[in-house]
């Protein structure tokens, strides 16, 4: 398995593929080069995944309890890695992320000033989102790194698993993985609540206890950076406002107008030279979307976010305009991950 880690490393990978009835392989870009030249069988995949949980010094009891288990480990010299094993038709697969040992630099990942200066937010809530395998964690990152090496305080993130390993800078900084250090998220949350933070770093915002601890956080005066899988800030504001009862959902819109600074949504699209690079939307609180938020208007939020009036806030189609006229991405790109793909295809 290291043997299989290091040569994806080497190569540039971002994922690693272990699966019955298939060679081992990497993604490389958007391509799947194979690892080895034979296919796995079960029991070949079964001992791979033994060998990661070694290395995670890990016991397996979850993944056979409940199917599936996230977990992450380091070799030396080499990268880290975000693992997923799980059951599939009676056998085990796995998939690997690679992460590697330093903090990533803002200006190579291609995350805006914009995104950066969110940094600066003393207290409320932001969020970061978009799809699986977007690169929130990476701008999340980024956000607290810039917190961390810009103003004194404790920072505590609470992760499944941990990706990127911060170090001590003006701030202190604690960083608990879910479950090795704490049962769940929510769980951790409220204790991170007592521990005198002055910033939380929610890796993921779940289920409603932990959405629920999160608004209260942000409400008491601490900054709560999170994620969320959701494609949009208006979309974002549904997701969280029907994750509630329907007799608290008002309440909550009232709650989230107060709390909420900032959303950042992201995706990576296929640039014209192979690689792939992101693509940013961000939408920062003003009057006019706090009060949007708490009627229920959150449909006239891409209106606003699009007008462009308001320069702390980036248009994702505007964005892909101008990735398009750089010459990074082709026009069926822009218009395939564009907001409103007929006004963009007319723009370009």
């Amino acid at each position: 398995m290291i043997e299989l880690l290091k040569k994806a490393v080497e190569m540039g990978g971002s994922d690693v593929f272990i699966m019955p009835g298939a060679g081992a392989t990497v993604k490389v870009n958007n391509d799947l080069i194979n690892l080895t030249d034979g296919r796995l069988m079960p029991a070949d995949t079964e001992q791979l995944i033994r060998q990661m949980y070694e290395l995670a010094h890990r016991d397996m009891a979850l993944l056979d309890r409940e199917g599936d288990d996230d977990f992450s480990f380091a070799i030396v010299n080499v990268s880290r890695f975000r693992c997923n094993a799980y059951r599939q038709r009676g056998s085990l697969a796995a998939i690997c992320r690679i992460v590697n040992f330093e903090l990533p630099d803002p200006q190579e990942q291609h995350i805006p000033d914009i995104v950066m200066n969110l940094a600066d937010q003393r207290s409320g809530m932001i969020l970061v989102t978009g799809p699986a395998g977007s690169g929130k964690s990476t701008t999340l990152a980024c956000i607290v790194d810039r917190i961390n090496t810009s103003r004194s305080g404790h920072i505590v993130t609470i992760e499944d698993p941990i990706e990127y390993l911060h170090k001590h800078k003006k701030s202190l900084i604690s960083q608990r993985e879910v479950p090795n250090d704490a049962a769940t998220f929510s769980r951790a949350l409220r204790a991170a609540l007592r521990q005198a933070p002055d910033v939380v770093m929610l890796g993921e915002m779940r289920d409603l206890d932990t959405i629920r601890t999160a608004i209260t956080a942000a409400e008491t005066g601490h900054l709560l950076l999170s994620s969320l899988h959701t494609i949009g800030a208006a979309k974002t504001m549904d997701r969280i406002v029907d994750t509630f009862p329907a007799e608290q959902q008002a309440q909550i819109r009232v709650q989230l107008s107060m709390v909420l600074k900032a959303v950042v949504s992201q995706r990576l699209i296929p640039a014209v030279d192979g690689q792939r690079i992101p693509v940013f939307e961000v939408m920062t609180v003003n009057p006019a979307i706090q009060n949007m938020i708490r009627d229920g208007r959150t449909h006239q939020i891409d209106n606003v976010i699009y007008g462009g009036s308001d320069k702390t806030m980036l248009c994702m189609d505007t964005e892909l305009q101008r990735l398009y006229r750089e010459g990074r991405i082709t026009r069926d790109t822009a218009v395939m991950y564009a907001t409103n793909p007929e006004v963009l295809s007319k723009r370009i």
